[in-house]
């Protein structure tokens, strides 16, 4: 069923390479517009500075991306993905010291963010009613009887659009030329827990140390109050990716994090594992030091206009950007897309009731990661946005949500429904309060509590962080 004969994509990074796929079977073509010349292989471009950081492809992104491109998964190992299961081969250090490996219900794909973009790019060029211009400047929408007609480009070039999708990133100047159009000013949720992160790329030794049974490396921020080094502050990770490579990255809320070559490596020095900085010293550096501050979550209230525009949705960070550290924003944007596929499949027209429609529908898709978002940034005393909470509640939450997420996840370690659930919501497959709210998952977390409390645990944890993590595979240690 063809919707109309031209579709228009503003943007041409992951948001938009998904939004192209879920518009081509329902218009005539479809025309991608980047900005910037797009590398024909894994490289990285001046438009997406993120990808120099790690990003996680949560479950739930990786499926809804292999239903707008089939083949994606298996693409992206081809070109060097690597297919693990985080329990297995990550050393993870929470709390007091590492956690125990054993086998879970979670796999993950890991590759950089740059190789995630070439696939998708692959796999859009297959498309044939898809054409992507490059080196496109955008510079407004023109509208009419409140909905939008078509695109302005540098150059005085116009193109008549009869739908248009934004895909422009935190950046996205849309939402103003819509209110210069005469729409009613933009609401928009905020909050900004100023996390800074810094990344450096490397390439593994070509044997690896025999203790190195693991692929990736975790260092949870310290819970311990007394005084210590801010890197102890710090969320680390030694993220593996195509090509025999990995990204060490540190990360941290309201910290000035190291901006050059000699403090990066001082810095990781002073993690509170001293594993990092030894593995560092391993590997060789192929990249600068890179330091990424525009992390706060923006959630842009489309959804709240009485009447939105009409032909018009938005995917990604244009309508919702997470703060990266929680791996939403990729697969946010995927199921944004998929979602819109879904909701092409059932329109008989374009109009202001289908805007509402799939924003209504996208409003609660974005929910999900939005209050995971929240559960961990609004604990922090240098948040600042609309939805900073009250001093009562930001110290509550200060209290209670890191040791609520340990002992979860050490629950998980346990007990195997607990660990499937957990699985769910950290891929954005289930909201953390349907899992709160599940009888059957409330009853094995108090049992769980009850049994940590009697020392009668079955996985142990909390090995020396100061000592290389254990090897030994514990996973016949938990519950069925």
């Amino acid at each position: 069923m063809t919707l109309g004969e031209t579709a228009v994509v503003l943007g041409g990074s992951a948001a938009g390479l998904c939004a192209a796929g879920a518009l081509a079977p329902y218009f005539g073509r479809v025309l991608v517009l980047e900005r910037d010349e797009l590398p024909a292989d894994a490289e990285h471009r001046r438009g997406v500075p993120q990808s120099k950081h790690p990003h996680f492809l949560l479950n739930s992104g990786r499926r809804a991306i292999g239903e707008l491109f089939p083949g994606f998964e298996d693409d992206l190992v081809a070109g060097g993905g690597l297919h693990l299961m985080p329990s297995m081969d990550a050393a993870y250090l929470d709390g007091e010291g590492w956690s125990a490996r054993k086998r879970s219900a979670m796999t993950m794909i890991y590759g950089s963010r740059i190789l995630i973009e070439r696939v998708l790019r692959d796999k859009v060029r297959e498309l044939a009613t898809v054409t992507v211009r490059e080196g496109v400047g955008v510079t407004g929408l023109t509208t009419r009887d409140g909905a939008v007609t078509g695109v302005e480009l540098a150059g005085a070039e116009h193109l008549d659009a009869d739908f248009v999708v934004d895909a422009l990133g935190r950046g996205s100047p849309v939402g103003a030329w819509l209110v210069a159009a005469g729409w009613p000013a933009l609401e928009a949720q905020t909050l900004d827990a100023k996390v800074t992160y810094t990344s450096r790329w490397y390439e593994l030794p070509a044997q690896r140390p025999p203790t190195w049974w693991w692929q990736h490396l975790v260092i949870m921020p310290t819970r311990h109050k007394g005084e210590h080094p801010a890197e102890h502050e710090y969320l680390v990770n030694f993220f593996p990716i195509e090509g025999n490579r990995v990204i060490a990255c540190m990360g941290s809320w309201g910290h000035a994090m190291p901006r050059t070559e000699d403090t990066f490596v001082e810095s990781a020095r002073r993690v509170r594992a001293p594993l990092f900085a030894a593995a560092m010293d391993r590997c060789t550096p192929t990249s600068e030091v890179h330091l990424t501050r525009s992390t706060g979550n923006v959630w842009r209230r489309y959804d709240r206009w009485a009447t939105p525009p009409g032909r018009l949705a938005f995917v990604g960070d244009s309508i919702c950007a997470f703060n990266p550290f929680y791996a939403q924003g990729i697969s946010s944007a995927a199921l944004s897309a998929l979602l819109l596929r879904e909701q092409l499949e059932r329109a008989e027209r374009l109009d202001t009731a289908f805007s509402r429609r799939f924003l209504a529908a996208q409003r609660k898709l974005l929910g999900v990661p939005w209050r995971l978002a929240m559960a961990r940034d609004q604990a922090y005393a240098c948040a600042v946005g609309t939805e900073k909470p009250a001093e009562w509640r930001r110290r509550v939450l200060a209290a209670v949500s890191d040791p609520a997420f340990s002992f979860i996840v050490g629950a998980a370690r346990e007990d195997a429904v607990i660990d499937e659930h957990f699985a769910k919501v950290f891929n954005l497959d289930e909201s953390l309060g349907d899992m709160l709210g599940n009888p059957g998952v409330l009853a094995r977390l108090v049992r769980h509590g009850v049994r940590a409390a009697l020392g009668r645990r079955r996985v142990p944890f909390g090995f020396d962080p100061t000592a290389e993590p254990p090897a030994k595979d514990y996973s016949t240690a938990a519950a069925p």
